[in-house]
């Protein structure tokens, strides 16, 4: 199937995207009707590094041609009933003849970059436009609306300078006949040649009203076109650009939202409203030099056209100073003397001549006091609170993704300075932020801008040990943080549904797998210290205090310290089993015994540990002396642990533990992550493995709890060294021995 055959088979939002990036110069029906022939020699086009390249120009070129003649021909062979798509292919082969004759590389690289998005919104749609979004479609009307009133404004002030200079020779020949008049001695003459100019003076007038009525409509068209650009790009920048900076957020918590092409979409509709601002801009001053140089005066008639030039200029200002963003956010917890990395980008760098000057980047670090002095004042501030290395870089074009940007691959942070602490705050909770900014001019270099953008708060930490609580600051401030607040206000409470839906999203961007509504339920009654009802309401809330800083009952560490332990632990060392779901994880202890005493001997099943940082335990169903069941639980696994001998390993190690809660083998749960045999590396010496054994008191079997029958069992009365800890009154431990 022809790629057009599956681009239409699209939802229609996404069709009307794909022919809005056509555009007006390039009908759809060509693309229709030439799909195949256009496909095949577009599809696998040679690449070129720049479009400047002879070799390139050449290939346009001869493209060009051979589209011409391929609409020709496919005009002619069309059925005779099928008039409109004669009249359409010829005209289009005219047209493109007139238009790009010239520079066939502009409809070249065009028609690719059609075809490279034509392939993205393929891959996918839901990427490419919202498809449940009416307003996408206003937003594209809206443009072509705006680009015929631009053509419409471009013809009619060509016209009316025509119908100026036409009127100053008729008001020249009117002061030459009245010249002539007076040095006339004969009366008759005299009285023709006063009847004679009085008609041209009736005429002159009327022309005088016919050109102020089509400068006035003229005007009308201006501050049409700039109301109208006015509701676009206040979608354009307001809901869809926010939008997306919104997503960075979310995306520092794990969310999945960001898309590289719903930018690439906002930066064609930036670009196509600098082109349609500039040119209006261009319009209304050629409307004021020709009425100025051709000195018409029109008394009584208000002149809108300056105030006009005022507001298309704020447009272009608005548009060009929002349109600087960073694409790729810096690290949020950032290490000094670490390397790290982002990339800014220009969105309208394709219009406007920017390209052409590769503007300076600087970055800055500032602190939390001068992000709001530097938002308050829209100013960019030429203060710093630290020290980066590698900070400036250049705008470059990219002439394969046509984006103007600069990715700075090097930075570092060498020093920084803080502010006085608060109370309780820490050095965690103090935010900084990188400050981007530049200078350009536009155009042909008449107005000069000075751009800025922020980048989300960014944690500066100096130890490892500090990441943690740093990581606590940036996911509430990630997930709670207003588009419009001052920099970096936070809610201090704040709905549990609305943090625990944050966590999961943060847990399963870490590990792979989503939480369960039960072990999100079981977060919030471990968050809150208490039992509550399944699902727990809206009005629920929890405040950053409870979140991070007060100790967990009878605990030294914090409900996001236990959290972000397990979910280190579990994205490190516990990755897949966890992806298959054969970690429960986060269930309270009792509810765990309680599953179990419902399954036979050998169950088991895997939760953290309350009482431990990055803790799992197991927890089995055994027999006691008397027949019963009883639940065990084995001491808790950490990473250091895990550096030993890995989880399924020690499974494995564990021949008292049959089946995964409920009833699935745990063999056939875990040994496809078991470590293969290691060979010996010489054969002089017997080889030898780590395994895990079982330490604890004899069963009513009077056998040891043991996984290999020749390990000593003197151990049978050691207890946990924490007696608040979640291990068993029994006292199971997990021990390692070396078998030879």
């Amino acid at each position: 199937m022809s790629l057009w055959a599956r681009v239409n088979q699209l939802p229609p939002p996404v069709l009307e995207q794909i022919r809005y990036i056509y555009g007006n110069s390039f009908p759809i029906e060509v693309r229709h009707y030439l799909a195949e022939w256009i496909e095949d020699r577009l599809l696998n086009a040679p690449s070129y590094q720049h479009e400047q390249d002879a070799a390139y120009e050449q290939e346009a070129a001869t493209f060009l041609n051979q589209l011409i003649n391929e609409l020709e021909r496919t005009a002619i062979n069309l059925p005779e009933d099928n008039v409109t798509g004669r009249i359409r292919l010829n005209e289009s082969a005219r047209n493109f003849r007139q238009l790009f004759s010239h520079n066939p590389s502009q409809l070249y690289s065009h028609l690719i970059n059609c075809l490279q998005r034509e392939r993205q919104c393929i891959a996918y749609p839901n990427e490419c436009v919202n498809v449940q979004d009416p307003e996408i479609a206003e937003v594209i009307n809206g443009l072509q609306e705006l680009q015929m009133l631009v053509r419409v404004s471009e013809n009619d002030n060509r016209n009316l300078v025509k119908d100026y200079e036409h009127l100053q020779l008729e008001i020249h020949e009117i002061t030459k006949n009245k010249a002539l008049l007076e040095n006339l001695d004969n009366a008759a003459l005299r009285e023709h040649a006063r009847t004679t100019l009085a008609q041209q003076e009736r005429q002159v007038n009327e022309m005088v009203n016919l050109i102020t009525g089509k400068r006035l409509q003229l005007v009308e068209n201006f501050r049409k076109t700039i109301q109208l650009t006015s509701q676009v790009q206040e979608k354009v920048l307001h809901k869809y650009l926010t939008n997306w900076k919104i997503n960075q957020g979310f995306a520092g918590n794990g969310a999945s939202g960001m898309s590289a092409s719903n930018l690439d979409t906002i930066q064609a509709w930036c670009e196509s409203l600098a082109e349609i601002i500039w040119n209006t801009k261009d319009q209304i001053r050629l409307a004021m030099k020709n009425k100025q140089k051709l000195n018409i005066e029109e008394p009584n008639l208000p002149d809108f056209l300056p105030q006009s030039l005022v507001e298309v200029t704020n447009l272009l200002k608005a548009l060009i100073t929002t349109t600087f963003i960073i694409e790729k956010q810096p690290p949020q917890v950032m290490k000094t003397n670490t390397r790290f990395a982002a990339t800014v980008r220009l969105l309208i760098g394709n219009t406007l001549n920017i390209r052409m000057s590769n503007p300076l980047v600087r970055v800055s670090i500032i602190s939390e006091a001068q992000a709001q002095a530097t938002q308050q004042s829209n100013k960019a501030s030429e203060q710093s609170c630290g020290e980066i290395m590698n900070n400036t870089g250049n705008l470059e074009y990219n002439e394969t993704t046509k984006q103007l940007s600069v990715s700075f691959r090097n930075m570092q942070l060498k020093k920084i300075k803080r502010a006085e602490k608060k109370g309780t705050e820490s050095v965690m909770d103090e935010k900084f932020a990188l400050l981007f900014q530049s200078s350009f001019a536009v155009g042909h270099g008449d107005l000069v801008f000075s751009v800025w953008t922020i980048s989300l708060p960014v944690v500066v930490i100096v130890h490892g040990n500090q990441e943690p609580q740093s990581w606590a600051t940036i996911t509430w401030d990630n997930a709670f943080a207003d588009i419009n607040r001052v920099p970096f206000h936070v809610p201090d409470k704040v709905s549990w549904n609305l943090l625990a839906e944050a966590l999961n999203t943060k847990y399963r961007a870490s590990t792979g797998r989503s939480m369960t509504q039960e072990n999100m339920h079981f977060l919030c009654e471990k968050a809150f210290r208490a039992n509550l009802q399944f699902p727990v309401s809206d009005d629920l809330t929890i405040t950053w205090s409870q979140f991070c800083k007060e100790p967990l009952p009878d605990r030294t560490f914090t409900f996001w310290e236990w959290f972000y332990a397990a979910m280190k632990v579990t994205r490190e060392h516990l990755r897949g089993p966890w992806n298959d779901g054969s970690i429960v994880g986060f269930i309270h202890k009792t509810k765990a015994e309680d599953y179990l005493l419902k399954c036979p001997r050998g169950t088991f099943l895997l939760r953290f540990s309350d009482s431990e940082l990055g803790g799992i335990t197991i927890a089995w169903v055994n027999e006691s002396n008397d027949g019963q069941p009883q639940i065990l639980h084995i001491q808790p696994f950490t990473a250091k642990n895990f550096a030993i001998r890995l989880l399924s390993d020690r499974i494995r190690d564990f021949e008292d533990l049959y089946y995964l809660y409920p009833n699935k083998p745990k063999k056939e749960a875990f040994d496809r992550y078991t470590s293969p045999p290691v060979p010996s590396r010489n054969r002089n010496y017997i080889p030898s493995e780590v395994r895990a054994v079982l330490m604890g008191p004899s069963n009513n079997n009077n056998s040891t709890i043991n996984s290999y029958p020749n390990t000593p069992n003197s151990y049978n009365h050691l207890q946990s060294p924490d007696a608040s800890r979640d291990t068993p009154s029994s006292g199971y431990q997990n021990s390692t021995i070396m078998h030879l």
